[in-house]
This record gives structure tokens, sequence and C-alpha cells, in this order.
């Protein structure tokens, strides 16, 4: 049997932070033979934050292997959203500890050379696919919180850098800080209707 690396990627639609992403081998075996170490393992969107925590040392000790990469915002507003989405993928994979041989990706594809699937709602279909959405989701939740001790005028530990009211009103209130995505919107027009 193949070994296969579940990738995704989080933090696509935020105004702020990096785009993170995780790949991650589970042990060749059916979704029923891992028992419950990973039976409450799903989309992160479907978790709370307390869930997914948890989650990530189930996945963390179950796991032959788990890569993280990052494309963080200045690299994000040079090459563009569609680019940094599949750096981050890449990156992902090329941090994997075990070389994987396919991957399946959530709805994409990405240039490493490997066989690969990306089938829409790929989270919903794959178990790796989902432990990586957890994986990346904690890893970018973490790294959002670390940002908002650096810089406390935004929220970013409360909204994690997406669009949420209170961003939008501490955006307007303070205009964009490094952290911003000058790519994004309402970021690439502030002070334009300020």
């Amino acid at each position: 049997m193949q070994c296969v690396a579940g990738v995704d990627e989080v933090g696509r639609g935020a105004m702020a932070g990096p785009l993170v992403a995780a790949a991650v081998i589970l042990p060749a075996c059916r979704r029923e033979d891992l028992g419950e170490a990973l039976a409450g393992v799903r989309d992160s969107k479907l978790l709370t934050h307390e869930r997914r925590v948890a989650m990530l040392a189930d996945i963390e000790a179950v796991a032959q292997s788990i890569g993280v990469g990052v494309v963080p915002v200045d690299e994000l507003d040079r090459m563009g959203l569609g680019a940094a989405n599949r750096i981050a993928m890449e990156r992902a994979v090329l941090q994997l500890d075990v070389e994987a041989e396919a991957l399946v990706i959530d709805a994409c594809v990405i240039d490493l050379g490997l066989p690969q699937l990306g089938p829409i709602d790929g989270d919903a279909l794959s178990l790796s696919i989902a432990a990586a959405s957890i994986v990346a989701k904690v890893t970018r939740d973490r790294i959002m919180i670390d940002l908002a001790a650096e810089e406390d005028r935004y929220g970013f530990e409360l909204h994690k850098g997406y669009c949420s009211p209170l961003h939008k009103a501490r955006l307007a209130e303070h205009g964009p800080s490094i952290h911003h995505r000058r790519c994004f919107s309402p970021v690439a027009t502030w002070g334009e209707t300020s």
C-alpha cells in the first residue's frame, strides 16, 4: 500500500496572518482500524477550538509523520493567494520526515511530481485530510495568538485575522499593521473610504 499524505490549508479568507498548510501521513489502515484514537477527527471547521486542540494530541500520537508549511503575509502579498496556497501545501509535504508516495488534497493539486487526488470536500472524505485541517488550524490559531501578544490593537486572539465586525472596526480605527494582507479587501482599500 502506498504511503499517502493528506494535505489541507487554513487562512485563505483571513485579512491578517499567514496561510498555513499541514500534511499528515496516517498508518496504512482503514478508519475503523484506528479505533477510538481518531474517532472524532473531521474537518476543523466543524470542531470547537477545545476539541481541535484535543484532537491534535491524538493525531500526533497516531500519525507516522506531520509536516507544516507557512507562507507569511509579505510573501503572500507578493505572490497572490493561489500561488501562496500551493506553496504552503508544498512546504508542508516537504516537511514530512516520511516520504509520501501519493497525496490527497482538499479540492486542489500541487506540483511535486507525486500522484494525487483533489476531491471536493476532501476533509469530509479522507481521514488524513481532516487530520491535516486540524493540524493546520491549531497551528495557525497559535500563530495568531502570538501575534496578538506582539500587536494587541486588533484582537487577533479573538478572530484569528478573519473579517469579523471587531476586526473591521479595529482596522478602521488603527489602519493596517505589518500582519495585514495588503492584497485583501478591505485592507487594500483602507484609507480610500476612511
